[in-house]
């Protein structure tokens, strides 16, 4: 009898750990196949429109290389300094961003912002290599319908929108690249967000910034807050010492979605002074 119970108990194990194994295995397949639901929180419903702040724009369509049309705003400024594009982060839309927007705005910056594919008014759905695809036709929209000297602008990348902004970086003579809130690659953020799951395995959606930035030749200004909630402080600091000169760093307040708020005006005399050194 005790051999049966403990063969019983034995087969009862195995089953227990194969059922468990097998539970493992289904999540690591649903996070590989579903990886884009896990990083990408985009909204449709463009819920006001720089108007609302008193903003003169234009509403722009752009026609990306594999036939999705894309949404964006050209905000001029008054007695331009330069330009920026702006790459948001990964979820709402374009028309969560008027807070910067009128920063910028106010900074002297004529504001190209965009909404990836799949995002707001766009079409398609997003991708890593989708949104490098969307990139590169808003930097054509800046600087050939738009005619701006591509040495007076400035590629700004916020979160996510910093794995795009770091790509483009490395793929054109920008006048500078801003990094705000940026992780060093969204394969580093996911292994200290799950370290029991081999997401460096699974991971097709990479965006990795910090091998880009090495790759570039022009100013960078790093950006980061240490309250910061979502991307830790640290990828902030790893991002600048990535960076060639000349570079510069911003010390932000705030979490991860407020910290451009909350730094007040330390944010916008550091952007300010770095326009000056850039630009003028």
């Amino acid at each position: 009898m005790q051999r049966t119970r403990s063969s019983v108990t034995g087969s009862t194990v195995i089953w227990i750990l194969l059922l468990i194994a097998g539970g493992y295995l289904i999540i690591l397949l649903l996070m590989y196949l579903f990886q884009a639901a896990f990083i990408y929180f985009p909204t449709k419903n463009i819920v006001a429109t720089p108007e609302d702040r008193g903003l003169a724009y234009e509403d722009v369509f752009l026609h990306t290389d594999d036939g999705l049309r894309l949404h964006g705003w050209f905000i001029p400024a008054e007695d331009s300094r330069g330009s920026v594009l702006f790459f948001h982060g990964n979820a709402g839309n374009i028309s969560g961003r008027l807070e910067s927007i009128t920063v910028f705005n106010n900074l002297g910056l004529d504001v190209m912002i965009f909404d990836y594919r799949g995002y707001g008014r766009s079409e398609g759905k997003p991708t890593e290599q989708g949104t490098y695809k969307d990139a590169i036709v808003a930097w054509r929209y800046l600087t050939e319908v738009q005619d701006k000297n591509p040495q007076r602008i400035i590629l700004f990348g916020r979160s996510l929108g910093g794995g795009v902004a770091s790509w483009l970086a490395s793929e054109v003579n920008a006048g500078a690249l801003v990094l705000e809130s940026t992780f060093t690659s969204a394969a580093d953020l996911a292994a200290e967000i799950y370290p029991f799951i081999p997401v460096r395995w699974l991971l097709h959606i990479r965006y990795p910034a910090i091998d880009y930035l090495k790759k570039i030749d022009m100013p960078v200004l790093i950006a980061h807050s240490k309250g910061d909630d979502v991307i830790p402080y640290h990828h902030g600091e790893k991002l600048f010492e990535a960076a060639g000169e000349p570079k510069y760093w911003m010390e932000m307040r705030g979490g991860h979605n407020d910290g451009f708020i909350q730094t007040a005006q330390h944010y916008i005399d550091s952007w300010d002074r770095f326009i000056t050194k850039i630009m003028e």
